[in-house]
C-alpha cells in the first residue's frame, strides 16, 4: 500500500513507516502533520484523484529539522577579473510516515454483504437462421 502526496508544493510517493526528507515544515520535533492532498492511492486497487483523493490522509510525525549539504554557486566571467562564490544550505525537515488512513472498508463490506443480482443469460433461444445462398452455375450463364 502506498500513495503519492503533495508535501510542501513537492510530490513524495511514501508508504507505512518510511523516512524522507521534505523542506522545512512548521511543528516541534516529536509533532503530528497530517496532509490531505492526496494525488493517488494504492490498495489492492488503484484511485487516481481529480485533482485529488477526497476522505485520504497521510499521518506522519516530525522527526528533525536540520540543514542540507552545502550547494556552491560560482560565477565567472572570463577575461574580465570578475568571480562571485555563494553558498546555499536548503532547510529541511523529517518525517516518519505513520500511517494512510481513510480507505472505505466499509463500502468494501457492504458489497460483500448484498451480491448483485444475478443477470439471465439464459433468455428465449432463438433458432438459428441460415442466409439462403444463391449458387450461380457457371454452365447455365453462357
Amino acid at each position: 500500500m502506498f500513495a503519492i502526496v503533495e508535501i510542501a508544493g513537492l510530490q513524495y510517493k511514501v508508504g507505512q513507516d518510511q523516512k524522507l526528507f521534505v523542506n522545512r515544515l512548521k511543528g516541534d520535533i516529536g509533532s503530528k502533520v497530517s496532509f490531505d492532498k492526496v494525488l493517488l492511492t494504492v490498495n489492492g486497487a488503484t484511485t487516481i484523484g481529480a485533482p485529488a483523493v477526497s476522505g485520504i490522509t497521510v499521518d506522519a510525525e516530525i522527526i528533525n529539522h536540520l540543514k542540507a549539504d552545502k550547494v556552491i554557486i560560482f560565477k565567472k566571467k572570463r577575461r574580465k577579473g570578475y568571480e562571485k562564490k555563494n553558498g546555499h544550505r536548503q532547510s529541511l525537515t523529517q518525517i516518519q510516515i505513520t500511517g494512510i488512513t481513510g480507505f472505505d472498508n466499509d463500502k468494501k463490506e457492504e458489497k460483500k454483504a448484498a451480491p448483485k443480482a444475478k443477470k439471465e443469460t439464459a433468455a428465449e433461444e432463438k433458432p438459428v437462421v441460415k442466409k439462403a445462398t444463391k449458387k450461380t452455375d457457371s454452365a447455365s450463364a453462357e
